[in-house]
């Protein structure tokens, strides 16, 4: 939450309405306490011809009374408000406008990552950390992008066939709290109009499962490997576009979900049976072999696919250190991060899954995969884990 004063005429206690966008542009709530943040945003979205800030209110409340009023095709709420937070105002949109995406806004710290991860948990689609400060709100041309790609993605099935972005600028925090964007790397481009070919499915058992997940992750995740038997000894290793902090989060989440050990990965420790590692922000984690032994590394190399962590790094090397006995589940997200480390993966004999684009939240990085032909399934969300659990254990079977 930012404290400011209005920056713009309200309409109103706190609230602004702009006129109903025309076919074709995208129509934001900003939901803020701060005038002045919610005026930052409305610049920044509306530079861009295809986005439209069509109400901007200050509360829950407010935002509760707009909808009804007023149609929108995403919604941007903060956290911390008076009168009606972010989280008790979510469920209350959802039961008016169940079809429009919520994505939560708030400040890098770590109440406001549980409050995230619960409210990612309770139905919004996904999260955006804001800038700590008005000056940094100003100048941070990367989270602008990364709320402007976020946003096109999740209005896209609204509007029309799925419209993905190949890929979005990361934003990465660094010691001193302050914010750079991600290194750019060059994509390539996935063939989305022809139709999709599955490979035949391995026979080997595998001795690891490694997943890739960005936007609507989270819940695919608690979703995914909530349902896992706690037979199932074979390592997990995760791969989840959040930042610091988050990630952290998510590693005690999904540890009280699954009941297994789950942690953030450690440089230098060795990989060990039943235990789900989560790669953490701002870090890529990968595997290597060392005296015979699969150890796990957190690096601080330059970002692939436009994000730190990223899925491709951790697929070359666990394909590098387990060969076949490698299972890799790509889950919903935006862009095609884990398509060319899922190339390598079934090269060297691994097996890749993919989520369907109906259950999925942004059918972007598991699309790319399927559309590259490297999947041995495509399956929805609910169908994973048992396909998991099947391949995992059939040798005992």
């Amino acid at each position: 939450m930012i404290s400011g004063t209005n920056s713009r005429p309200l309409g109103g206690a706190g609230s602004e309405e702009a006129p109903k966008g025309s076919d074709g542009v995208i129509r934001v709530m900003l939901v803020d306490d701060s005038a002045v943040i919610r005026g930052l945003f409305t610049r920044a979205l509306e530079a861009d011809p295809e986005l439209q800030v069509v109400a901007s209110v200050g509360d829950g409340k407010m935002a509760l009374n707009a909808l009804k009023r007023q149609k929108v095709d995403v919604i941007i709420l903060d956290i911390e408000m008076p009168v009606m937070d972010g989280l008790t105002a979510l469920p209350l949109l959802q039961e008016i406008a169940p079809s429009v995406p919520i994505i939560m806004a708030s400040t890098l710290t770590r109440k406001n990552a549980e409050v995230s991860l619960r409210a990612l948990r309770s139905g919004a689609k996904d999260y955006v950390t804001k800038p700590s400060t008005t000056s940094e709100l100003t100048s941070a041309q990367a989270f602008r992008e990364e709320l402007i790609a976020k946003i096109k993605a999740l209005a896209g099935p609204a509007r029309s066939p799925r419209q993905e972005m190949p890929g979005i600028p990361r934003r990465f925090t660094n010691s001193d709290g302050t914010q750079t964007a991600g290194e750019r790397t060059s994509m390539v481009r996935v063939n989305r109009s022809g139709p999709i070919t599955l490979r035949p499915q391995t026979t080997e058992t595998p001795d690891v499962i490694a997943i890739g997940s960005s936007t609507g992750g989270p819940q695919a995740l608690f979703a995914v490997l909530g349902n896992l038997p706690k037979t199932l000894r074979q390592p997990i290793l995760i791969t989840q576009h959040m930042p610091a902090t988050f990630t952290t989060i998510l590693a005690e989440h999904l540890a009280r979900v699954t009941e297994r050990p789950c942690t953030e990965a450690r440089d230098g420790e060795p990989v060990q049976a039943g235990h789900i590692y989560v790669a953490p922000g701002d870090f890529h984690m990968t595997v290597e072999v060392s005296n015979g032994q699969k150890v796990l590394r957190v690096q601080k190399t330059p970002p692939e696919n436009f994000c730190r962590p990223a899925v491709d790094p951790m697929l070359r090397s666990l394909s590098a250190a387990y060969g076949r006995k490698l299972l890799v589940i790509i889950l919903t997200g935006m862009g095609q991060d884990g398509m060319l480390g899922a190339q390598v993966v079934v090269q060297n004999g691994g097996m890749v899954i993919g989520q369907d684009e109906a259950s999925s939240v942004v059918w972007g990085m598991p699309g790319a995969v399927a559309h590259a032909g490297v999947c041995s399934a495509i399956l929805p969300l609910p169908d994973i884990g048992p396909f998991i659990h099947k391949i995992a254990l059939r040798s005992v079977a």
